[in-house]
């Protein structure tokens, strides 16, 4: 099996190519002075970045992970989510309360894509 590493550090890969598939590490946002569907809306922005390095896109994701400081912030994720996706090729999803690296971080979001 061939394994290709991307933006990776000592500690992680930002994302992964194995498989066919292409797998994330939870993308978290850099401006954390935004309310939590901007903080979405910019992770998004990434996630669509980094899937495009591996040769694919949003279309074929097939799990996301998303994590929230405070459920009550989901509707506006799911305001950033559906105007992402368009409301088709939805993938299957968890999304959880957690608490996150910084008070100031609303939300984290990690995928799993096709290639």
């Amino acid at each position: 099996m061939s394994i290709t590493r991307h933006e990776s550090s000592e500690i992680y890969s930002k994302v992964v190519e194995a498989n066919g598939f292409v797998f994330t590490s939870g993308i978290i946002p850099s401006d954390l002075s935004r309310d939590a569907k901007g903080q979405a809306e910019e992770v998004l922005k990434e996630i669509d970045r980094l899937l495009a390095l591996c040769g694919t896109d949003k279309s074929k994701i097939v799990m996301t992970n998303l994590w929230l400081n405070d459920i009550r912030h989901r509707e506006g994720v799911n305001e950033a989510w559906k105007a992402w996706t368009g409301g088709k090729d939805t993938p299957a999803r968890a999304t959880v309360e957690a608490k996150l690296v910084d008070p100031r971080m609303l939300v984290e979001i990690a995928v799993v894509a096709a290639k």
